[in-house]
This record gives C-alpha cells, structure tokens and sequence, in this order.
C-alpha cells in the first residue's frame, strides 16, 4: 500500500493493434479466461459481474482486430481515503510486461484525478511485482502486511 505512487512514471506507448477501453466493461467470461492463462484465481461470472458493476474503475486493453481482452484492472474505494486494485492481469507472453505497465499506469493516472489524496492498495500477482514497483508502489512498506479472507 502507498500514498501515490510518484508522479513522474514514464507513460508507457499503447502499441497501434491495442485499444484502452474504460466505459464498456469485457464479458466475466473473457475477464474469467484472462485470469486463468495468468494462472489467477476465476470468479463465478454472475459474481465477477457484480463486482465490476459495483467498481469505481475498471480499464482493459482490447486487440482491436480480434477484440480479444489482453489487460484488465478494476478499482474499487470508499472515495475518500482508499482505493484497492483488484484482478489485474494481462496476457502472458512477450507483451506481458509492457501490458502491465500500460494498466497500472493508466489506472493510476486516473484514481490521482478522480480521488486525489487515496491510498492505493493491491493483493498482486507475481506478474504484476515489476510494473507496480516501476510505479513506485512499494511491497509492504514499513512492514505492513495484510491479510485476505476468502467469502
């Protein structure tokens, strides 16, 4: 967890075949596939459903030729003093850390101007470590650890 991550973080280039998509959120079923080719924990669809209605956020990279999902990150907060990532992932592959530095600088770009002031917290796979590290989170600062519960 962290205040903000730092405001200079280079904004990585979106390659010309992807798309940032923020208004319609993917199908649980294609959130569901990405999450399992990252070796991720699935929801049940009428659950992952739920949440994303629920979330403040969400951001996807789409192929535009294939409309095959190849990021995702949603965002939920109180809209005061927290806001939390959830499901972030992107394809596996050479790409795959570009991709993850598209999402988690895009998403923080906008939580900084939606809810200036939250901290952001984030249950990260190990996939995920490099790109949030890059953007200046920070594992586990001053020896905070958390905890999860699974409902």
């Amino acid at each position: 967890m962290i205040s903000f991550p730092h405001r200079y973080s280079k904004a990585p280039k979106i390659p010309d075949r992807f798309i940032l998509e923020s208004k319609d959120p993917p199908a649980p079923q294609a959130i569901n596939r990405l999450l399992s080719r990252c070796k991720l924990q699935t929801h049940p669809p009428q659950r992952l459903e739920l949440a994303i209605k629920k979330s403040d956020y969400f951001l996807s990279l789409v192929e535009k030729s294939t409309g095959r999902l190849y990021g995702f990150v949603r965002v939920t907060s109180d809209r005061g003093l927290n806001a939390n990532l959830w499901d972030l992932s992107a394809e596996p592959g050479k790409s795959q850390d570009l991709v993850m530095s598209i999402l988690v600088h895009r998403i923080l770009v906008m939580i900084r101007q939606k809810m200036p002031g939250c901290s952001i917290s984030v249950a990260a796979p190990g996939i995920a470590v490099k790109a949030l590290q890059d953007h200046g989170f920070l594992l586990d600062p001053g020896g905070i650890r958390t905890m999860g519960f699974r409902v």
